[in-house]
């Protein structure tokens, strides 16, 4: 199956300035491409076509940029949030309409190379309105934030970590459209709040990725991100 996947887009992007002071985020320049060119291409690699990106801050240079995305090979939509910033939880909760009733959600700085279709499967089979992918982190690549044992997701908290936290949030996410249904419809909330609630009830599943994940929201996740890339590049050529 294929779920689309929505894509978290509309940040300042704060700590990349000065690129970022004249395009948003999904433009900066990685290996000669558009970084959110980098990350359709490997969604379309792995069968996910129907793309929504949830927009912002100069979010009409990513519509003016992608299109609709038939050059790509794939189906661009776009959502934006308004003349307030709807945080990600509420970006994702006005744009139900687009994304129906099973969808992904991905950061709009991450790159990561996993089985995005296993992980649509680990959530139907789990049948539960959320999943979060998880990594093992030690806190190499950032500072971890999940305790996982046992196949199971125990802790999550992205402002207050403890020492037992050795995974990490990997950037994706899997939910039906009812884990967002709680939330107002109007106003602005994170997704943070969104996995935190489903943690307390026991309606978050869990999938553990192996590797690292790659992300663009600092310089030096850039300059991670533009090695690897140009590596992967090297590797086809």
């Amino acid at each position: 199956m294929s779920l689309p996947v929505a894509i978290l887009a509309g940040g300042l992007a704060t700590r990349l300035r000065p690129v970022t002071e004249r395009i948003p985020k999904a433009l900066v320049n990685v290996h000669g491409r558009p970084f959110a060119e980098h990350q359709i291409e490997l969604l379309r690699g792995h069968s996910v076509t129907d793309i929504v990106f949830l927009v912002g801050h100069l979010g009409g240079m990513v519509r003016d940029a992608l299109g609709d995305g038939a050059r790509l090979g794939v189906r661009i939509r776009y959502a934006f949030d308004g003349p307030r910033p709807l945080g990600t939880g509420g970006a994702i909760r006005a744009a139900l309409p687009l994304l129906g009733d099973a969808f992904f959600v991905l950061y709009g700085d991450s790159y990561l190379d996993c089985d995005y279709q296993s992980i649509a499967r680990s959530f139907i089979a789990a049948r539960r309105p959320g999943l979060m992918t998880v990594c093992r982190n030690d806190n190499r690549w950032d500072r971890s934030n999940v305790v996982f044992i046992g196949g199971r997701l125990v802790s999550y908290n992205k402002e207050h970590q403890s020492p037992d936290m050795q995974h990490i949030d990997y950037g994706l996410g899997v939910f039906s459209s009812g884990a967002f249904h709680s939330h107002p419809a109007v106003g602005a909330f994170e997704l943070a709040d969104v996995y935190r609630r489903l943690l307390t009830t026991g309606e978050l599943a869990a999938y553990e990725v192996s590797g690292r994940f790659y992300e663009i929201g600092s310089h030096e996740g850039l300059e991670a991100t533009r090695a690897h890339l140009a590596a992967r590049s090297a590797q086809k050529s």
